[in-house]
């Protein structure tokens, strides 16, 4: 058993104790799940009417050390179905009563239970050999949330507590510092400080809306993936957020994706949908004329917004939205084209990651596996991508590893993880090969010998969403961005009244030489208004005031420093320009 294995049977023991520990203080509490997580375990309860605090919590966890101390056995014990059904209607356990009748459809005949103290639980275990086993200190009662039974918004709202645990006190102290310091970095915390996006409810939950200096940010990104995009070839289109039913009959979304999907509309006899991806549109325009062998590769961009139905209880900020606008692209190329369009996307998307100075990633190849009936398209076609993928990956000479048997059903695909500050990975940047499409679209080029044969298509989306990636990079630098993509590069700040005028021609000249500026001219005290820049992360400020009016140089504070440096106005102009072209 390896460490992250017993530390799964740790926290998963440390659920059971905070469920009998629940059990001492409120006998008629109905119970529903307590599994382990990344960082601890959780367990949801039906409390009835009554309600749960932070003092409930420390009584809780008392009672928890309390059982920990005792050194109680985890016995195991085995019921029939019919049996546990009827165990748990007496005990008015309804969630558990559910549970056994799902096992029961499923041909279970028999269930297991442990029994920890007056607690018994049903479960497959495994558990601890007793609640000794616990180290002191290596567990804590961490928040209290709201969680539908099930995760359906249509089921009662529980009460899930969640606890963090670890082997032993030592690690949880480290992770409580690490979560400290990540929690800064949150980006809906900044993002609410510095004016970069909202979510209003009176707009929907998961919606949400890009503030002037997020704008402003995603608008620079926008630019510079456009630019870089056409120099490498890449014609950009824009197809509409909502498409007719036969379309994605056609596609194949409406037989395996609608669970995704918002319900349709219906127009002039018509019925729509909101898209969920732009790729069924973008092989209609590919339809739109023959193809020779000789115009291929195709390269497609689109920044297209599209929305996808995600339950109350995942939303979270940026990171997970129901309506998001993705840097997607469709590349059509020839077999033996293949190596050389994986290998200049790769080249993109680490030119990407430079320029933005992200490096907390790693690259996940995900594969099919023996089981041809899971997947579309000929085997051989995916032998081909799968170790032409691994080729690029390997000439590049980059970490990574292979996932078998987490292929999409349509193709393999390559996907950039990124490390998030609370210590989870998520995918923000995907390669896939599509197998599915070409066929279900008819899509055809005509190669050398006049014959008709199907194209490789590749779909690419190297900033992913902008949405998530603006979560990772937000938490990634804390706030504090580079100057070519920072939403406010200089601030203007006035001494006082009478230096405004000084500040509103400054302010038309930054703004004139294409520098991202914004001035106070509040009738705040200057004190404030420095100290208002500096929490608002800005990579300059000037403070402006008799002084300065009557010099040819320009007085600047640079982000982090308390010092004042002298340089004259063309050079300062220089410098900001460098960063921007050179992406410093």
């Amino acid at each position: 058993m390896n460490k992250e294995e017993k530390l799964e049977i740790i926290r998963h023991s440390l659920s059971h104790i905070m469920a009998a520990a629940v059990l001492d203080i409120r006998q008629d509490t109905k119970f529903a799940i307590g599994p382990a997580i990344d960082n601890g375990f959780y367990y949801d309860f039906d409390l009835g009417e009554k309600t749960i605090n932070e003092e409930d919590l420390k009584k809780i966890e008392k009672r928890m050390k309390y059982l920990v101390k005792r050194n109680i056995k985890f016995e195991r014990f085995v019921l029939s179905v019919n049996k546990a059904l009827a165990r748990e209607k007496k005990n008015n356990q309804i969630y558990k009563v559910e549970l056994i009748k799902d096992l029961k459809k499923e041909g279970e005949t028999e269930v297991s239970y442990f029994r920890l103290g007056d607690f018994e639980d049903l479960c497959r275990g495994p558990h601890l050999e007793s609640t000794g086993k616990i180290k002191k200190g290596s567990f804590k009662l961490d928040k209290i949330a709201g969680a539908y039974w099930r995760g359906d918004e249509k089921n009662k709202m529980l009460t899930r507590i969640y606890g963090l645990g670890f082997g032993d006190k030592k690690s949880l102290d480290e992770y409580i510092v690490m979560m400290k310091e990540a929690e800064k970095r949150n980006h809906r915390k900044i993002g609410a400080e510095m004016g970069l996006f909202t979510i209003f409810n009176e707009v929907g939950q998961g919606l949400p809306i890009w503030l002037p200096n997020g704008y402003a940010m995603r608008r620079v990104l926008e630019d510079y993936m456009l630019k870089m995009e056409r120099i490498y070839g890449y014609n950009h289109i824009l197809t509409p957020i909502i498409n007719k039913k036969e379309l994605f009959e056609k596609s194949g979304h409406l037989g395996f994706y609608d669970k995704d999907m918002y319900a349709p509309l219906e127009i002039d006899n018509e019925v729509f949908y909101l898209k969920p991806m732009n790729c069924p549109a973008g092989m209609m325009i590919y339809k739109m004329k023959p193809k020779s062998y000789r115009e291929l590769p195709i390269k497609m961009g689109e920044f297209g917004t599209v929305y996808r139905y995600e339950k109350s209880g995942e939303l979270q900020g940026l990171q997970r939205v129901r309506g998001f606008t993705q840097n997607d692209a469709h590349i059509f190329c020839t077999p033996g084209q293949l190596e050389d369009q994986f290998m200049e996307v790769f080249e993109i998307l680490e030119k990407f990651y430079r320029d933005v100075g992200f490096d907390n990633y790693k690259y996940r190849l995900s594969l099919g596996d023996d089981d041809n009936t899971k997947y579309v398209g000929d085997r051989k076609d995916w032998i081909k991508a799968e170790e032409t993928m691994r080729r690029v990956l390997r000439k590049n000479k980059v970490d990574f590893y292979e996932v078998k048997g987490e292929a999409a059903f349509y193709g393999p695909k390559l996907d950039v993880q990124a490390i998030n500050v609370f210590g989870k990975e998520d995918s923000i940047s995907t390669i896939q090969v599509d197998f599915n499409l070409p066929d279900r679209f008819d899509l055809t080029y005509i190669d050398k010998n006049g014959k008709k044969k199907r194209p490789f298509v590749i779909h690419r989306a190297l900033i992913g969403s902008f949405e998530r990636f603006f979560a990772f990079l937000i938490e990634y630098y804390a706030g504090n961005f580079p100057v070519w993509f920072a939403p406010v590069q200089v601030k203007l700040v006035a001494v006082s009244e009478k230096h405004n005028d000084h500040l509103k021609k400054l302010n038309k000249e930054f703004l004139e030489k294409d520098i991202r500026v914004e001035m106070d001219i509040s009738d705040e005290t200057v004190g404030n208004k420095i100290r208002k820049a500096v929490k608002e992360k800005v990579p300059y400020m000037l403070v402006i005031g008799d002084k300065e009016i009557k010099s040819d140089k320009f007085h600047v504070r640079d982000r982090g420093s308390d010092k004042i440096r002298e340089i004259s106005q063309t050079d300062f102009y220089k410098e900001i320009e460098d960063k921007n072209k050179n992406k410093k």
